[in-house]
């Protein structure tokens, strides 16, 4: 059970994560911008995907991203005004239960308790592609209650290449049983997808949404090693969809 001492110790992290991360350059001065430097320094690592049609990989079909200015203070404009136009799947995001089961929570009805709290980092050797339940059990999952699996695509940095690679590695639907039975708040993956490239039927998005438990595909997660962080992911706020993208930063726990 969690003390009010925790839960206070918590508001405060995800308030000074968030600041650091979310808050604009007039909000903190021109000085403090939130570089991925300072993050560090504090402890937090960004674990989120840059968004850069140049270097963020799209699912085979998915809708593609494009950025653009409508107005340009380089090009002599009074203001700086953007454009985005991408996928509630693009990069760093949130799989809601919607996305696969008929009548699951839209991602601005999940709740934001999976998404702030402990998790657990595991690495998956590079020659593993199914992360399945004999997999699974080869590593110190049980007791933790987030977990985020640390994969071939970070060791050969797929997140940051526009190549859409078929064979990056996946949760197995005997692995998501394992977690969705044994009430993991939230499962994490370091590419677009945590299903098969090409399987029958979304059997493992079906079995963790299925469970109310949100998936986080995407995570960048290249500078992270295998341990036990505090993690705070939390998606945009959109109305009756699936998903979205998601801002996400790890910080190492202390024993």
């Amino acid at each position: 059970m969690r003390t009010n001492n925790t839960r206070t110790r918590w508001t405060i992290a995800a308030a000074a994560a968030l600041g650091a991360v979310a808050c604009t350059p007039q909000q903190r001065g021109a000085s403090r911008v939130a570089t991925p430097e300072a993050l560090v320094s504090s402890g937090w690592i960004d674990a989120t995907a840059t968004l850069d049609p140049a270097t963020t990989p799209i699912y085979e079909g998915d809708a593609p991203m494009k950025f653009e200015f409508l107005k340009d203070m380089r090009k002599g404009d009074a203001l700086t005004l953007s454009v985005y136009s991408l996928g509630a799947h693009s990069g760093t995001h949130i799989d809601a239960p919607m996305h696969f089961v008929r009548d699951g929570a839209s991602i601005d009805r999940v709740s934001l308790e999976p998404f702030i709290g402990p998790a657990r980092v595991i690495d998956i050797p590079d020659g593993v592609q199914a992360i399945d339940a004999a997999e699974l059990n080869r590593h110190e999952w049980r007791g933790a209650q987030r977990v985020v699996f640390r994969t071939r695509s970070s060791l050969r940095g797929w997140m940051q290449s526009s190549t859409f690679h078929r064979d990056f590695a996946y949760i197995a639907p005997d692995a998501a049983q394992l977690l969705a039975d044994a009430g993991i708040k939230l499962v994490g993956i370091d590419y677009i997808s945590a299903e098969q490239f090409g399987a029958p039927a979304p059997r493992t998005h079906r079995i963790l949404l299925g469970k109310g438990i949100p998936i986080v595909e995407g995570l960048a997660l290249d500078g992270v090693r295998a341990g036990d962080y505090d993690l705070i992911v939390l998606p945009m706020k959109v109305a009756g969809h699936e998903g979205a993208p998601a801002r996400a930063v790890l910080r190492r726990r202390t024993p």
